[in-house]
């Protein structure tokens, strides 16, 4: 008899690992893949909550807390099980969730429930990303053979991992969104969960539950491929549909994540259906008298609206728009008639960014009408980014901004004000707020929605204002003066350093 064997003190032989690169394997492809649903994750639900600062931090934040008690319950589920026995179910399971992911989503968004979407999104990010994390520690467990590489084994592992989910986040954001549709990321992730436990479990004891995993997801993904997602097209950005609508037979409606953003009538350019459009078109005209050509610069495409519009009402008049997502572009093409040339072009860049490239006193009119939701992107409201539309506009020229706001109107009392910073000039166009007894100075305020601003370094003609917005039939207010003064109050200038556009804004009327 061997001493090892006599002395009772002596540890058991560690029971076979697994090899170096399959472990590698392991741990890279769950740490991406607990990224990959992170990502898509913010996707699938923009549609229904919005591309907001709080959607995006709650996505994050839940996937933070599938990691970290997916590590700590695996660590503790390795030293009770053999490893060997978990890893290959971990990664069947998280594909099947993985996998019904769009199917639960869309099919939770349906009722118009909150709480319902919360709680499915919630389950759909923390049970994959839970699972998927178990799976680092497991394989940490398989591979220590000796404490004395103990250190060796747990830091060469969480390299890996980090380096699978930079892989997952790069892949996803760059590469898989822009040319894959969202449904079609989740069901073919599922599917390569369920063959990575196949190929695990085949030299273990077959690969009966790699093989039902992957039946699971592919059934998963069937099911999910027949929901309707609600999506003509799956941009970059968004959810994009195109609709026919109004009483024109060339009206055509833009929908970005549910909300409709543009409207186009492919026979008459110069109509304008929004209330919003149409005090675009109040401010310009009464800005600009007459039919003279203007030269223009546009932040956000939507449907290509105001573009066309000046084209129509103001012939010899250029345009360039900067519209960061590409796929709402080429939907302009192929279903909204957009074609471009010298008088029109779009180019596909970062609204801020295209600002940079435009010659100082080059313009006559910049247009604002970005939105990620129902939101104006933080960056574009900023005093930085005044600074360059007023350095891009010539003396007399204009800049039209459109936003939305509910309730006390937080954030457009802080854009009216960091507009005052920067313009002499600035008045406010909005529906009127309803006349309250209680507050006198009511009638002189305006109600949540759409509200567009006018800034110039020239004085603006008020009653040239009213005047337009009534031949354009908009019923819309204007402040500007003192009533604009007492209107924005104490609300902050808006800068690179301090812009809380999404803790300002209130997206629902009433709230």
């Amino acid at each position: 008899m061997s001493d090892a064997a006599s002395d009772p003190s002596a540890p058991e032989p560690a029971p076979p690992g697994i090899g170096d690169l399959t472990a590698a394997a392991l741990v890279f492809g769950s740490s991406a893949a607990v990224l990959v649903v992170e990502i898509v994750a913010l996707r699938l639900l923009a549609p229904y909550l919005g591309l907001t600062l709080e959607t995006s931090t709650t996505v994050i934040g839940l996937a933070l807390a599938a990691i970290a008690a997916g590590s700590w319950a695996g660590g503790r589920a390795a030293d009770r099980i053999d490893p060997r026995r978990a890893v290959a179910p971990l990664l069947a399971v998280s594909g099947v969730v993985v996998a019904l992911t769009p199917f639960a989503v869309r099919a939770a968004a349906e009722p118009e429930s909150s709480a319902l979407l919360f709680l499915v999104a919630a389950a759909t990010i923390v049970v994959p990303g839970a699972l998927l994390s178990a799976v680092t520690p497991m394989v940490t467990k398989l591979l220590l053979h000796d404490l004395d590489e103990t250190g060796t084994v747990v830091g060469r592992l969480s390299g890996i991992g980090t380096v699978g989910a930079i892989v997952g986040t790069v892949l996803t954001g760059f590469v898989l969104i822009s040319h894959v549709r969202v449904s079609a990321i989740l069901v073919g992730l599922g599917v390569l969960l369920g063959v990575a436990a196949a190929a695990f479990e085949l030299r273990r004891r077959g690969p009966a539950v790699g093989l039902l995993a992957v039946g699971g997801a592919l059934l998963a993904g069937g099911t999910a491929g027949l929901v309707p997602s609600g999506c003509e097209v799956e941009t970059t950005y968004h959810c994009a549909t195109v609709e026919a609508a109004g009483s024109s037979t060339g009206g055509r409606l833009l929908v970005l994540d549910g909300l409709r953003h543009s409207f186009v009538d492919l026979d008459d350019p110069t109509y304008l259906e929004f209330s919003y459009t149409r005090a675009y078109a109040s401010a310009i005209d009464a800005m600009f008298p007459g039919d003279g050509a203007l030269r223009a610069h546009h932040l956000g495409a939507g449907g290509v609206t105001m573009p066309r519009w000046l084209a129509a009402t103001r012939p010899g008049s250029t345009s360039v728009v900067s519209e960061i997502d590409g796929g709402v572009v080429q939907l302009d093409r192929d279903d909204l008639g957009l074609r471009t040339g010298p008088a029109l072009q779009v180019r596909v860049e970062d609204g801020r960014l295209g600002m940079r490239d435009v010659d100082a006193g080059s313009l006559d009119l910049v247009v604002g009408d970005a939105f990620g939701g129902v939101s104006v992107p933080w960056h574009l409201t900023t005093l930085e980014m005044l600074d360059e539309v007023h350095r891009a506009l010539d003396g007399d020229g204009v800049y039209v901004l459109n936003l939305i706001d509910h309730g006390r109107l937080r954030l457009a009392r802080a854009e009216a004000r960091t507009l005052q910073e920067r313009w002499p000039h600035v008045a406010v166009l909005g529906a009127p707020a309803p006349t309250s007894t209680s507050s006198p100075t009511s009638a002189n305020e305006v109600e949540g929605g759409n509200l567009v601003m006018v800034a110039s370094e020239r004085p603006l003609d008020v009653d040239a204002l009213r005047a337009q917005l009534d031949r354009h039939q908009v019923g819309w207010t204007v402040l500007s003066g003192s009533t604009l003064d007492r209107w924005a109050g104490e609300a902050p200038v808006l800068t690179d350093d301090y812009a809380p556009v999404d803790q300002l804004l209130t997206t629902r009327a009433g709230a």
